[in-house]
């Protein structure tokens, strides 16, 4: 039997220890990364993370109070950041002459975007700690296979990583992986995805997810509907699943959770919400849906599946408990055990709700804030932010708090609880489509120009 060695030697010993580790080996272990949309589980929750309450990142002020960088961005991109270690990935669409535009606060504009010419799309990744590019991949060059709408663009999703692979989707312009150095290494062509309505294509806004080792994209192009899970190793497809039976459009990112050993994949469309097995495709359970317009991506809280879609005249919230199974009808007692709660009115259009604490908060493209109980479905309050401050990006819940980045250039900061509190008003000085990233206790935002690095001052 070996003695137990003194406390004074054991703590020198330590200490020798981690002087000695590999530096990569300490930042894996002391840092929070934000691998996908939304970040760790895509909940938009940043745990124990703390970050400035108050900021000025309005390029044209004298002041910047808070802001650690910035550094413009090449193009046109409602892709969020991605924070692994100390690398921050983001994409783009840069066209080959001129400059593309948004149409900010332009209401119920339907119309598709007037682009013409080439563009390149870009896979951009940068310093966390400067704001420096290190390197820059295009991944397709010509004319896009699809439009946009006025107010999206060509490069709407964000990347995932896992270990040292990052995977971007472009939709029609296809699937990408690349090593954190920004190697090639596979890429699949996913065909036309034109997800549109009334006849215009309104552009692709599916991120890819990984779980286990594989991908899984979403393609619901109204005319050839699927859902695809590859291999992250070399791009393989695995399983993939027809939905034309099930959904018309959809741009929402993939769910995948596990739980009890199964591991499923909600994925939110109209008429019908399903979730299938992520081994097999198998469909495990369907619920009717009402937004004819899903976007907002399902996310997991308090173990349950929150759910909400918008448009057409409905804007339900389904709170799934993750063990139903079969088609859950609304009005059935006999589907009472796989719904938690729910509402036929009060969800969200393009923001992805979060949970911060026991309330569920939810942000609208007309600048209206609503706050239910996430527990019992009961309304808490119903508030507007401010003039043009429509909530096109996903929330997020910090440290008590609930970040919302709005289109009007200011990011909102509301105070946890049951009543509406704005805790400050941030100007950014542009617009902000583009859901922000917690890492290492730093708030990334993306405006339409620029990426910005919020942090407390030293």
């Amino acid at each position: 039997m070996i003695p137990a060695m003194p406390k004074p030697l054991t703590s020198l010993l330590t200490l020798l220890l981690i002087a000695m580790a590999p530096a990569e080996k300490l930042r894996s272990e002391t840092t929070t990364d934000w691998p996908s949309f939304r970040g760790p589980g895509a909940r938009g929750v940043a745990e124990g993370s703390t970050i400035p309450t108050t900021w000025n990142a309005d390029p044209e002020s004298e002041t910047n109070d808070g802001m650690l960088w910035e550094t413009k961005v090449p193009g046109l991109g409602h892709s969020s950041p991605v924070v692994v270690g100390d690398r921050i990935f983001l994409l783009t669409a840069v066209p080959d002459e001129g400059e593309t535009e948004l149409n900010i606060a332009a209401g119920g504009n339907i119309d598709a975007a007037k682009d013409s010419g080439a563009y390149k799309w870009m896979v951009l990744c940068y310093d966390a700690d400067t704001g420096k590019e290190l390197w820059r991949q295009t991944a397709h060059h010509g004319e896009p296979k699809a439009t946009r709408h006025s107010k999206a663009t060509h490069a709407n999703t964000s990347v995932c990583v896992d270990g040292d692979r990052v995977v971007a989707c472009f939709g029609s312009e296809g699937l990408y992986c690349y090593d954190l150095d920004g190697k090639l290494i596979w890429e699949r062509d996913l065909g036309v995805i034109d997800v549109s309505k009334y006849d215009i294509g309104w552009g692709y806004a599916s991120s890819p997810a990984i779980h286990d080792g594989k991908v899984a994209v979403i393609g619901d192009d109204p005319d050839h509907p699927f859902v695809t899970v590859l291999q992250l190793t070399d791009g393989e497809e695995v399983w993939r699943s027809d939905r034309s039976e099930v959904c018309e459009r959809s741009w929402g990112s993939p769910l995948i959770h596990e739980v009890d050993g199964v591991t499923q994949m909600i994925v939110n469309g109209f008429p019908w919400i399903v979730s299938y097995d992520f081994a097999t495709g198998e469909e495990l359970w369907r619920l009717e849906g009402g937004g004819d317009n899903p976007i907002p991506t399902p996310f997991v809280s308090h173990g349950w599946i929150y759910i909400t879609n918008a448009h057409g005249g409905k804007a339900p919230i389904y709170v799934v408990r993750p063990d139903a199974r079969g088609t859950i009808k609304l009005d059935s007692e006999e589907d009472s055990d796989s719904l938690v709660w729910s509402v036929e009115r009060g969800g969200s259009y393009m923001s992805t709700p979060v949970v911060s604490g026991d309330y569920l908060y939810l942000g609208n493209s007309n600048g209206v804030v609503r706050c239910f109980h996430a527990k019992t479905g009961e309304k808490v309050f119903q508030k507007r932010l401010g003039k043009d401050a429509g909530v096109i990006a996903s929330l997020l819940a910090v440290n008590g708090n609930v970040i919302c980045a709005s289109e009007n250039g200011t990011v909102y900061v509301l105070k946890t609880g049951p009543e509406f509190e704005v805790l400050a008003e941030n100007p950014m000085g542009e617009p902000c489509f583009a859901t922000p990233a917690v890492a290492d206790g730093v708030l990334f935002i993306r405006t339409t120009k620029r990426l910005v690095a919020i942090s407390e001052p030293e």
